[in-house]
């Protein structure tokens, strides 16, 4: 399947990235980022026409650090669940940022490959982002019968 450009348009929902991105830098001056001085906000957007936001919150030991997708993916669920068709993550000045592996993976189980990411060269399918993604297809496939 062709997830390349998919435009402003995903499961059948017109993304306003503008709005999105600016939804993110907003979010981003609510970080908590006291070590790295990197203020990370993100956004994403429901079929439904819901905004969840996110943003980072650091800790003295780092790898207890929340990205900003940790934080989008947790109020997804809390504020009702359902999945995601657009997210934009941008640092304090507004400028996007990739999502790290991690984040991806996290991204993959509530949007699927052809979640549409923010980029500076316009949206792009996590599918390219993260190609060969383990699913929970790969989980029932390899469980082992006798555990």
């Amino acid at each position: 399947m062709e997830y390349r450009r998919c435009g402003g348009t995903f499961a059948g929902v017109e993304i306003d990235w503008s709005r999105l991105r600016a939804a993110a830098t907003e979010v981003a001056g609510r970080a908590y980022a006291p070590y790295s001085a990197l203020r990370v906000g993100a956004a994403g957007l429901t079929p439904d026409g819901r905004v969840v936001l996110g943003c980072n919150v650091e800790n003295a030991s780092y790898g207890l650090t929340l990205c900003a997708e940790c934080g989008l993916v947790s109020a997804l669920h809390a504020s009702g669940g359902g999945t995601l068709v657009g997210v934009s993550v941008v640092a304090a000045d507004g400028a996007p940022l990739l999502p790290c592996g991690r984040c991806r993976q996290l991204l993959l189980e509530t949007g699927g490959p052809g979640l549409l990411i923010d980029t500076a060269s316009g949206p792009c399918a996590l599918a390219e982002l993260l190609p060969s993604a383990f699913t929970g297809g790969d989980l029932e496939a390899r469980r082992s019968r006798d555990a």
